[in-house]
């Protein structure tokens, strides 16, 4: 039972396996921001443009977070930050789409 009671070192809000991803921490933070402005801004109409281009992008990063993550940590945030993307970004697709009449 010695090992139950190691004390911790050092507590990462992100890694818990003790080493540092800052790959994954990199995408985890722009997959949780650009979700953010993506599910935000979904609520406005003429802001759809934004939340389709953000939404699409936050979808992307989040994607392949969740390929090359790696505690558990990481995976949830990115989970909230993909749900929050794809929210804002069909949003923002039944508001006008990716290009809003920009193509014809």
């Amino acid at each position: 039972m010695a090992q139950a009671m190691r004390p911790q070192s050092s507590i990462s809000l992100f890694a818990t396996d003790g080493k540092s991803h800052p790959l994954q921490d990199t995408l985890l933070a722009i997959t949780v921001v650009l979700g953010a402005v993506a599910f935000i801004t979904a609520f406005w109409h003429h802001l759809h443009l934004l939340s389709s281009w953000a939404g699409l992008i936050g979808i992307l990063t989040g994607a392949y977070g969740q390929f090359i993550s790696v505690t558990t940590r990481e995976r949830f945030a990115l989970i909230i930050g993909l749900g929050a993307s794809a929210f804002g970004f069909l949003l923002g697709m039944a508001h006008g789409g990716l290009f809003g009449g920009w193509l014809g």
